[in-house]
């Protein structure tokens, strides 16, 4: 055989995955929740103690991987997107438009939560009364929220998880690394991006986990609240994932069609991965890395995609501070037959776009719950009311958060002419569907330039 003759491939050592056997990232999702689903209910049928624990230590492992990154994880992505800013002609005017966009989404979200909730009724026929409700622990109030911002001492804020403050440091530290200039401030930067993505290929290595951490969370969900729950809520349940759902898919294609004039489509091809694991983690913060690739992968500048994916992952909560506290509003007004008027809509209006940043990115909405029910003079009570259906209201609310995360700057990026529609058109893989190519594929998910 001469030396120009094709040879066949040497066949690659050690054992390999079939390619049918290599599923996408949406199947494994899909079957960790059917799987999910199918083991909670054997466990609350057949009344096995012993499995319901195991699912309930599954899911809880898997958002405690999620939530051991989240403060520094926020810390060091809103210190770097505010420094990455440099980087971006008319800075300011992109800061100024994203911050714009993300309270005209929210107004639209939180006027159909309300006019979903006014002709639903959600608290009639529930059979709940106010003896149902119970105080909860910790309350939000306007007073707690602004002086809440501002930490008492560096440490605390991480050790107890405030995210709000964590933003405010990593807000103050960023400003004070622009003004000390390039120079003096390179040692610090090169140090922060570099612990930026230590972190994020450790939660690269936990969201490749989230097939089994949604077998615990969905299985939990349903071996302990079980239908006759559900049942209770039925109306409330429906109401918000009606309203995320009318918001997700009826709102946000409009304003890609009409706003960005782009196909809404090919947004749902490449935003899905990071819209279906915020469905399984409810964590805005825990998805913001893939919710940064995506949005990336859609055309958007990673200089301006560093700034504006961490901005909205703990400020942007169409589901949790719009949809839901408009909706909940209304069925605790209901309950303990409050009457409201227009005074009281403006005002669930006004808290849904100004204390939003209050959800801070976590699991859950308590706290703007609370601050909600607090301004309107509505009984904390409510809010025990609530809790017991939290958890299978907060997925939806989260896959709309992230969804309005990765939306906000594709339509600011193409009314400024700065998005690549041809990257834009092509946006149909998702990036955790790449087949493994070795050391490329264990390659963090980048948020700096």
């Amino acid at each position: 055989m001469s030396a120009n003759s094709a040879s066949p491939a040497e066949p690659k050592p050690g054992f390999q995955i079939p390619k049918f056997l290599k599923l996408p990232f949406w199947a494994q999702i899909l079957g960790g929740l059917v799987l999910g689903v199918l083991l909670g209910w054997l466990a609350r049928s057949q009344d096995i103690d012993w499995l319901v624990t195991t699912l309930a230590k599954v899911g809880d492992t898997f958002i405690g991987l999620l939530k051991l990154a989240v403060a520094p994880l926020v810390f060091f992505a809103i210190l770097i997107s505010i420094t990455n800013l440099r980087k971006v002609n008319n800075a300011a005017r992109l800061a100024s438009r994203t911050l714009l966009w993300f309270m005209i989404t929210s107004l639209i979200a939180v006027a159909i939560g309300l006019v979903i909730g006014l002709v639903t009724n959600p608290g009639a026929g529930t059979g709940l009364t106010p003896k149902d409700g119970a105080k909860p622990e910790h309350t939000g109030s306007w007073i707690d929220f602004l002086t809440g911002i501002i930490p008492s001492d560096v440490i605390t804020p991480f050790t107890k998880l405030n995210v709000l403050q964590i933003v405010f440091m990593a807000a103050v530290a960023g400003i004070a690394i622009l003004k000390i200039g390039d120079t003096k401030a390179k040692p610090i930067l090169d140090l922060s991006e570099s612990v930026l993505e230590l972190l994020q290929k450790a939660l690269w290595w936990v969201i490749k986990l989230s097939p089994i951490g949604t077998i615990g969370l969905i299985g939990f969900a349903i071996a302990d609240y079980g239908w006759n729950l559900i049942s209770k809520y039925a109306t409330f349940t429906a109401d918000i994932y009606i309203g995320c759902a009318l918001v997700m898919f009826g709102v946000y294609p409009l304003l890609l069609a009409f706003v960005a004039k782009v196909n809404p489509l090919q947004f749902f091809k490449g935003a899905w991965p990071a819209i279906q694991l915020a469905f399984v983690s409810r964590s805005s913060v825990g998805t913001m890395p893939v919710t940064q690739k995506v949005t990336e992968r859609l055309g958007v500048p990673k200089e301006y995609t560093s700034f504006a994916v961490p901005f909205g992952a703990t400020t942007k909560m169409d589901g949790c501070a719009a949809i839901y506290p408009a909706i909940a509003a209304i069925f605790v007004a209901q309950i303990f037959d409050v009457q409201m008027g227009i005074k009281e809509y403006l005002l669930i209006a006004f808290v849904s776009v100004v204390g939003s940043a209050a959800t801070a990115g976590l699991t859950g909405a308590t706290v703007m719950l609370t601050l909600t029910l607090s301004t309107l003079g509505l009984p904390m009570e409510g809010v025990g009311l609530l809790l017991a259906i939290d958890p299978v209201l907060d997925m939806m609310r989260t896959a709309t958060n992230v969804a309005g995360q990765a939306l906000v700057p594709v339509v600011v990026a193409a009314r400024e002419n700065i998005l690549d529609k041809e990257a834009y058109d092509n946006a149909s893989a998702s990036p955790l569907d790449a087949p493994d190519a070795g050391p490329a594929r264990e390659e963090p998910l980048p948020v700096a330039a």
